[in-house]
């Protein structure tokens, strides 16, 4: 499904309404409360499919590839060196540890964007699967730190004096609300944008201009958004480290 046929699927039933792609598709019933499989569990389901199959034929690929690189192969290895220069320029000594979680997180993150592209609603765009990324990297950076520093991680919560433990401890928890609230709300903010467009202009909408927003909110602001995440993780760890 390409752009072209996203105002099929952003679109309403009627030109003057506008349909954000939050939907309850399958109800199901959990400790005597009704909830629902929605659009996002979908997308998030699609993208993580399309990431497993994009993960086996690159491992093809590699192990099964010639001593001289060419082709799908070469290109695999070029990603693979990418991220690893990446991750060593910003962590430093640290840096091998932490690439494979890096990494994953840099490709489910960008599918995750952009898969507004092929009219779907991006998973990004709903609040609880950023905190989910946010909270895991923040056990993350935790368990780095106490590993690395031990009972240091609790007693610098009292510094420079005592009285400024509440103050350090809400620093500390403001780390996974902050990251998670601007990956959301670019994200959403585009989610927004495309669909009041095609909610209040759908005339225009089934010319294919807003083709060229598409490829901002979607593509451009999604791979934006998904370095922003990546650098602040690698940020995070990286300080906690050496602290």
């Amino acid at each position: 499904m390409g752009i072209m046929n996203a105002p099929m699927m952003l679109a309403a039933s009627s030109g003057d309404d506008v349909d954000f792609m939050v939907h309850g598709l399958i109800p199901l019933k959990f400790f005597g409360h009704k909830v629902w499989i929605t659009t996002t569990h979908v997308t998030t389901l699609i993208v993580m499919v399309f990431i497993i199959v994009l993960a086996l034929i690159a491992r093809h690929a590699v192990l099964h590839g010639d001593e001289k690189p060419s082709g799908l192969q070469n290109f695999v290895e070029m990603i693979v060196e990418m991220l690893d220069n990446l991750v060593k320029g910003s962590m430093g000594r640290h840096w091998r540890p932490f690439v494979n979680y890096i990494g994953t997180i840099m490709v489910f993150i960008f599918f995750a964007n952009t898969s507004g592209l092929f009219g779907l609603r991006p998973p990004t765009a709903d609040y609880g699967t950023t905190l989910a990324l946010a909270l895991i990297t923040f056990v993350l950076i935790q368990y780095s730190a106490f590993k690395t520093s031990k009972l240091h991680v609790f007693t610098d919560l009292f510094k420079p004096i005592p009285i400024l433990f509440p103050i350090n401890l809400i620093g500390e928890f403001a780390t996974p609300l902050s990251m998670s609230l601007r990956l959301f709300g670019n994200i959403m903010a585009g989610t927004i944008m495309m669909a009041l467009w095609y909610g209040l202009l759908p005339w225009l909408a089934q010319l294919g201009i807003p083709a060229f927003l598409h490829m901002y909110f979607d593509l451009f602001s999604g791979a934006i958004q998904t370095f922003v995440f990546a650098m602040l993780t690698m940020t995070f760890i990286t300080d906690k480290r050496e602290a």
